[in-house]
């Protein structure tokens, strides 16, 4: 019998949940969220988990890069259910599943914060290791001197207003068909790994100013 997988990708405002078995797909949905993944990811993860019943073979999640707080629900969830159900748990980039029909290579550029922007490929499902973090000039710069291959971006809008580059979103459909199509030794080597966000630089962390002698910190 095929693999039955759940697939759960809330990386962007626009979650996605989905289970394959083989070449059927037997449950689909899609939310937006904004936010407050945590509040709409439940029902439609119970319909999930009914839709696959008890040949869940394993769960995966979009890692991103995207919303911390997303992935970190995904994470929270794949590992729940992979413990409560005794199956197998892994994360994969969410670049590698766009939600449109693209060549087995695509280049993605995405806003990265801070006055930066991130540039990534995507080679026949596979993340290439060499994400890069540039300035809105270069980023420019890149996306224009076409290679002849797509640019996509999981932002809601292109940008820096290059009309080239085609908006997306990550689907939980195509997360699951990429797992499928890795061979055992790939898949296990995904297993083993931890399940963590695709962070593309350190979180910023505000560090308190330190109060001066004598001065009491809650005032009065």
């Amino acid at each position: 019998m095929s693999s039955t997988l759940l697939a759960l990708d809330l990386s962007t405002a626009h979650g996605s949940i989905a289970v394959v078995r083989g070449d059927d797909l037997l449950f689909e949905a899609s939310f937006q969220s904004e936010r407050s993944h945590n509040a709409q990811v439940f029902a439609p993860l119970r319909e999930a988990l009914a839709a696959a019943g008890d040949d869940l073979e394993g769960i995966v999640i979009g890692n991103g890069p995207g919303s911390y707080t997303g992935v970190r629900i995904a994470i929270s969830a794949a590992q729940g259910i992979a413990i409560s159900r005794n199956v197998w748990c892994a994360g994969r980039s969410s670049l590698t599943a766009p939600n449109v029909d693209v060549s087995a290579t695509y280049n993605i550029v995405g806003d990265a914060r801070r006055q930066s922007f991130y540039l990534a490929r995507v080679e026949n499902g596979h993340l290439l290791p060499e994400v890069e973090t540039v300035s809105p000039d270069a980023a420019r710069e890149r996306v224009r001197s076409d290679d002849g291959q797509p640019w996509l971006t999981f932002d809601p809008k292109p940008p820096l207003d290059l009309p080239q580059v085609v908006s997306t979103r990550p689907s939980a459909a195509h997360l699951a068909r990429n797992i499928q199509a890795l061979g055992e030794a790939e898949l296990n080597e995904l297993i083993a790994k931890p399940l963590i966000p695709h962070y593309l630089s350190e979180a910023f962390i505000t560090v308190a100013k330190k109060v001066a002698r004598g001065v009491h910190a809650g005032g009065g």
